[in-house]
């Protein structure tokens, strides 16, 4: 373990970060988030019928094929398979943002080493997606990496602290923080959403930056998310009236 260069995020790698995070989203999570909703078909819902008929009803006021067909594929396109799609592929942004910051670390269980915009002090940081993205077995590994760092510290006489290890969750707030989260966060600090992006980059609006960009993505793209989900719901419509109903 050793001191290298220090790494202060300036503006241009603020707008590389965002740059890159919508590149992010332009090869990555659009592309397997259309894929997803162009293959999609009625056998793919697991589908409860105590429920399905209540839900089409309260979203639309009927039961009739083409609300049911919304009720089943508004929360599997617009819920879990997006979310599932940007948590299986968190690795490359999280490899981005080591590329475009310069701040890769070197060290085994840290992603990003910086310099703390708000104490000043070099944290070394393990990358974690949300706040519900670690089970219980990650707990004992990554209290591991950060004690094994701070007895090399100590070994190669260098001023590290507890709190210089850290675990950054990329969204969410510590209210959302799962109970393993909370368990490293007793030892070591556990920074989320807004709190982190301003630790990296002194800028307490940069998460909301970073979260509109995303958005942008779509526009600039032409994608026509409303018309390709009103297809879909018309063909899973049409699925239903073939079966004869759910």
């Amino acid at each position: 373990m050793s001191q290298h260069p220090s790494c202060i995020i300036n503006e241009n790698q603020k707008q590389a970060i965002i740059d890159s995070g919508k590149n992010y989203f332009r090869t990555i999570i659009i592309p397997n988030h259309l894929k997803q909703l162009a293959k999609l078909r009625l056998k793919d819902f697991n589908i409860n019928p105590f429920l399905i008929h209540y839900l089409a009803a309260f979203l639309c006021g009927n039961t009739d094929p083409e609300s049911l067909a919304k009720a089943l594929l508004y929360p599997r396109i617009l819920g879990t398979s997006i979310n599932t799609s940007f948590g299986q592929n968190i690795q490359t942004f999280i490899s981005s943002l080591e590329e475009v910051t310069g701040c890769a670390s070197g060290i085994e269980g840290i992603d990003i080493e910086f310099i703390d915009a708000i104490d000043g002090r070099r944290k070394y940081c393990q990358l974690k997606a949300g706040p519900q993205t670690i089970n219980k077995d990650d707990i004992a590994t990554i209290l591991g990496h950060f004690k094994y760092l701070l007895n090399k510290a100590r070994l190669d006489k260098l001023p590290l602290q507890i709190d210089d290890l850290i675990i950054g969750v990329l969204y969410g707030d510590e209210h959302s923080l799962s109970a393993n989260y909370k368990m490293i966060d007793t030892h070591y600090p556990v920074i989320c959403g807004a709190d982190f992006w301003e630790h990296l980059t002194g800028d307490r609006l940069f998460y909301f930056r970073l979260s509109k960009a995303f958005g942008e993505v779509v526009e600039e793209e032409n994608i026509d998310g409303s018309r390709l989900i009103s297809n879909k719901i018309l063909e899973i419509a049409t699925e239903i009236k073939n079966k004869g109903g759910l």
